[in-house]
């Protein structure tokens, strides 16, 4: 038996306006059921102490870029002080943009939102390191048995 991506063309009924269940990544995404995905990408890592998490900006200055943690919630965001006119012609498809964007994060229990969160932005990464509880404890595996 052998598995084969969903071709959408084939059923069209399953387009942009209904979310296809089947897709896995689709489904896992924290934005799932946003329909513009300018997004930027995101890298996190946890270790004992704290969580570190890279948000790939490129096209912003660090004074464009705002991070806001309220509660459990994380909200990075930007904007374009000005907007330009694009005025170049010739293009067949043009996929960057770089006037704004919105991710917001729900941070775990074990997020310290009292603690002071470091951002440092540096050729194009957005990079937050965001400390753990002092009383926030390792999770330990559990492995499952399968029957």
């Amino acid at each position: 038996m052998s598995l084969i991506k969903l071709n959408r063309r084939r059923f069209p009924w399953l387009s942009d306006g209904v979310p296809s269940w089947l897709d896995a990544d689709e489904f896992l995404s924290d934005d799932f059921f946003l329909k513009e995905r300018n997004i930027p990408a995101m890298n996190v890592k946890e270790n004992e102490n704290n969580f570190e998490i890279e948000l790939a900006v490129p096209g912003f200055s660090k004074n464009e870029i705002e991070v806001v943690l309220e509660d459990d919630l994380l909200k990075v965001s930007a904007q374009k002080s000005e907007k330009k006119e694009d005025t170049e012609e010739g293009y067949n498809r043009k996929e960057f943009s770089y006037n704004e964007f919105e991710r917001k994060l729900q941070l775990p229990k074990s997020v310290d939102p009292k603690e002071k969160v470091k951002a440092v932005y540096n050729n194009g990464i957005l990079k937050l390191n965001l400390l753990k509880k002092k009383d926030a404890k390792k999770i330990l595996k559990k492995v499952i048995e399968i029957d």
